[in-house]
């Protein structure tokens, strides 16, 4: 390419970068984790590292990516030559690889889910019942396998379309509408016999069930649903022309991502104390709690059909910043080249990801530190991985990116005063670094 692709707009990318915060992370992967860790303490503990480590990791990552204007490997390359800095990057595009191998699972999930629903195969049905079809859907190992592949498929092809014409035009579209289904939800579920339980679960801390695992999985939440950690947003911000504000588009990004935790919880929660289910189910949470919620609702099928085809659309926004990480360090931003490197990795990591389809299956039996190779993978990316990317990001930045650089790439676009800016670099010098590692070490039981 003669030139770098860009984001055509200032909300394009924005959407874009949201989408891959929000999707599954905070759809999905929330509710559960809280209801298994108490709820408001989660909650509360999940927003402070959000805005303590991941905004600033955010903006981190925004400030490499646009300040080298290249891939995730090249970038760290370009600030830190000579280095095995570009490290961090690789790491990011294996962690990548394995997160998406899982999270095709789960969406694929959603497309069985909304097949189901279009044909009726879900009306009518009590809250025991949806569960044991879900049950039954997700150990069948044949629709395993091929939704996992279906949804692997429409992220190869809107991925190989390229930065405005695929990521952008889908993002915007797909994200506007998944709110507004959202409030709609929320606003019924709220209004549930007990749904009051379910509110005072989510936003009333009880401290008494927090313990260090609780911290972790917090921390790890935060960097899962920012999309921090993976240098995903250094690829993205690479697209980002000099106009740009980071700083306004890192706090929009990260109000969004808390505002749609927060719609999450205020729709499963009210709904798991009002039909007596429980909180900490697990990963099949979402889906036998939404279909009973939408059951209550006149035209509940309509608006379940409506809102699994939004569900899915949040799911491959995210599974675009995924696949694009890696696709971009690897054609080097050429077209042709990137439609050929979409599929050949894309098809790689449905391959890959195909023992944690069938973990729920014929694979279920096998564990290894008592975990499912589900498990063991969402485990490794979200409480080993994504740490260990955001503890590297938060060391290279300060140790490697002049101070006065970093401030006039943060400034413009924004005139970022310069308190805020010292404000910023104290977090990602001292705070980021230390919070991250003292967590992990107690989690390893070395402190």
């Amino acid at each position: 390419m003669s030139q770098r692709e860009q984001w055509s707009s200032k909300i394009g990318f924005i959407l874009a970068a949201a989408g891959s915060a929000i999707g599954l992370g905070a759809i999905w992967k929330f509710p559960y984790i809280a209801g298994q860790n108490g709820g408001g303490a989660f909650f509360l503990i999940f927003i402070l590292f959000t805005l303590l480590l991941g905004l600033p990791l955010l903006l981190a990552e925004f400030s490499i990516g646009r300040t080298a204007q290249s891939n995730a490997v090249d970038s760290y390359r370009k600030i830190a030559p000579g280095t095995r800095w570009h490290w961090v990057g690789i790491l990011g595009m294996i962690t990548s690889f394995i997160l998406l191998s899982f999270y095709s699972v789960i969406g694929g999930w959603i497309v069985v889910y909304l097949f189901k629903a279009i044909t009726g195969q879900l009306n009518n049905l009590s809250s025991d019942q949806y569960a044991e079809v879900f049950g039954a859907t997700i150990s069948n190992p044949v629709t395993s396998v091929f939704v996992q592949f279906l949804f692997i498929l429409m992220t190869i092809i809107v991925v190989a379309k390229g930065v405005q014409k695929g990521i952008e035009l889908a993002s915007k579209i797909m994200m506007p509408a998944l709110f507004i289904l959202f409030i709609l939800l929320v606003v019924r579920a709220v209004t549930l016999d007990n749904a009051m339980d379910g509110i005072t679960f989510l936003l009333q801390p009880d401290f008494s069930k927090v313990t260090s695992q609780t911290i972790l999985e917090a921390m790890g939440q935060s960097f899962f649903t920012l999309s921090v950690g993976v240098s995903v947003m250094v690829t993205y911000s690479s697209y980002l022309p000099k106009t740009q504000s980071l700083p306004r588009s890192a706090i929009s990004i990260v109000a969004m991502n808390i505002f749609i935790v927060l719609l999450a919880g205020l729709a499963i929660f009210p709904a798991v104390f009002a039909f007596d289910l429980e909180p900490g189910a697990g990963p099949v949470l979402l889906f036998n709690v939404l279909p009973t919620v939408f059951s209550q609702l006149p035209f509940g099928m309509f608006f379940f059909i409506a809102f699994l085809i939004l569900f899915l659309f949040a799911a491959l926004t995210s599974a675009f910043s995924m696949l694009e990480i890696i696709v971009s360090v690897i054609s080097k931003g050429e077209p042709e080249k990137r439609r050929k490197w979409s599929w050949i990795i894309g098809l790689a990591i449905f391959v890959f990801g195909i023992p944690s389809a069938l973990s729920f299956g014929i694979l279920g039996d096998i564990t290894l530190f008592d975990k499912t190779i589900f498990d063991l993978a969402d485990f490794a990316v979200s409480n080993v991985l994504l740490p260990i990317g955001s503890l590297l990001i938060s060391l290279f930045v300060p140790m490697k990116m002049k101070k006065t650089a970093l401030y006039e790439e943060l400034k413009q676009g924004s005139g970022l005063k310069r308190g805020l800016f010292e404000t910023w670099f104290f977090l990602i010098r001292f705070v980021a670094p230390l919070l991250i590692l003292a967590v992990m070490l107690d989690v390893l039981g070395v402190i």
